[in-house]
């Protein structure tokens, strides 16, 4: 018996053919030619001006050719996945895939990140602007909670760290409960950020298969283990934030299903997820949008009283403690132009912020999302069930959601440099995507979504 979703490509339905491989071709190459001209113009503007504040634009990061103790582990891994992970994650039993995705996500993130040795996931934490700095004056976590506003601006007294500042507690207040458990410092901090990221290509499979598309979730699989972005994602909180938002929109979908267990539990906890994902970083309100495609994908919004009972419930206790959050985020916009992001110009990061995503989604995703943008207004308005082409629709909903959770922040202007790591919980849902390239062609795509990815890690310090 066949699984949900699991069918062969058709040429009539996917453009397996020559013109759609050509198609797929044309936007991997414009895509590497826009991180040219962003890279071209960018260093050109910073020699001119120095108003990008970046070395080595777009990216936060500067020109430093080198290997480290990560290498062999991160190219090996590379190696096995290219060549066996597409066969492995037809073959394998659901469960096992999953876990496995999970874990191979680890040991790739967990390899690049020790490119740089194993300063790679403890020492970009352990800067005096990132959060567990600040542990310290969480000692009386309700004062510290009904005092966090009073800090966020520049020239308030005591004014929180760069990161501490630009975020809701709920970012903080993680890396004090890791402290108060024993794990507090860089290390501790950097490889929670790592398994907790990586969890996230494991929620990107179980939210395919909750919506119908077991068998777009077994080709994205090796994709997803392979995901570009884990670069940034060992390690920044950031990686963490996608890991969180990742399970959030999964439970949702999971609740969505008409076969779902405990729908309305599930649900709830979906919620709560999402509710915590908007306590941990003001831009992620914006998975409402994702999430509103997951439930148009499930045709369905039985589980959105109970999603939104579970935020709502989230929001009532981080003000019950004193944050305000609509407070906090009028004062991180005030505080965001205190500093370089009232000189960045907009002119060049709207554009070249879309950069960032092709080197963190990977090319394949850029060529896949052609396919996926092209079927959406299909996904939107057919039926769902097997006549509605399962394997599409899911993904092209999903990658649909997340292009215009992009959009938005790309055009909010709130989003000025460093989007690598910052759209990490939207770039990752544009990697199904390239479960749509014909299958014949995945191996190849594999590889180039590992060499982004190598190249990117070993050439430039990212500083994270």
């Amino acid at each position: 018996m066949t699984p949900r979703g699991l069918h062969h490509h058709d040429p009539r339905t996917v453009g397996d053919g020559r013109a759609g491989r050509r198609l797929d071709a044309l936007a991997a190459l414009g895509a590497l030619l826009l991180v040219a001209l962003a890279v071209v113009v960018g260093r050109a503007l910073e020699r001119s001006e120095g108003t990008l504040h970046v070395d080595w634009p777009p990216l936060y990061a500067s020109w430093f050719p080198h290997t480290g103790p990560g290498t062999v582990a991160a190219i090996a891994v590379a190696v096995a996945v290219v060549a066996g992970g597409p066969a492995v994650a037809r073959a394998l039993a659901w469960r096992p895939l999953v876990l496995l995705t999970w874990a191979v996500s680890v040991l790739w993130t967990f390899a690049l990140a020790l490119v740089d040795g194993p300063r790679g996931f403890a020492e970009p934490l352990e800067s005096p602007y990132e959060y567990p700095a600040s542990v310290d004056r969480f000692a009386d976590v309700g004062a510290a909670l009904r005092g966090f506003t009073g800090h966020i601006l520049i020239g308030q007294p005591d004014n929180w760290p760069t990161h501490v500042a630009g975020h809701p507690p709920g970012a903080v207040l993680t890396f004090v409960a890791l402290d108060r458990l024993g794990l507090g410092g860089g290390a501790w901090a950097g490889a929670w950020c790592v398994v907790a990221g990586a969890s996230a290509a494991a929620a990107v499979l179980v939210a395919l298969r909750a919506l119908g598309a077991e068998g777009a979730a077994r080709s994205a699989a090796p994709f997803l283990a392979l995901f570009p972005g884990a670069v940034w994602v060992g390690a920044s909180a950031d990686g963490y934030f996608a890991g969180v938002a990742a399970w959030g929109l999964a439970l949702l979908a999971v609740a969505a299903s008409p076969d779902a267990r405990a729908p309305r539990v599930t649900a709830l906890a979906a919620g709560l997820l999402l509710g915590w994902t908007v306590y941990l970083s003001y831009g992620l309100v914006l998975l409402a949008i994702p999430a509103v495609a997951v439930l148009v994908c499930a045709r369905t919004a039985r589980p959105l009283p109970y999603a939104l009972a579970g935020a709502l419930a989230v929001a009532a206790a981080f003000t019950a403690a004193g944050f305000w959050w609509l407070e906090g985020y009028r004062l991180v916009v005030e505080r965001y132009y205190q500093g370089v992001a009232a000189v960045r110009p907009y002119g060049y990061w709207v554009w070249a912020n879309l950069a960032t995503v092709v080197l963190t989604a990977g090319v394949a995703s850029v060529a896949g999302a052609r396919r996926a943008l092209a079927r959406l207004p299909r996904a939107v308005c057919s039926r769902p069930g097997p006549a509605s082409g399962s394997r599409v629709g899911p993904v092209a909903l999903l990658v649909g959601g997340a292009v215009c959770a992009i959009a938005v922040a790309d055009l909010s202007g709130m989003s000025k440099a460093e989007t690598e790591r910052i759209w990490l919980p939207f770039a990752l849902w544009l990697v199904p995507a390239a479960a749509l390239l014909p299958s014949r062609d995945h191996r190849v795509w594999l590889a180039l979504q590992a060499a982004t990815a190598l190249l990117v890690d070993h050439l430039l310090d990212t500083g994270w």
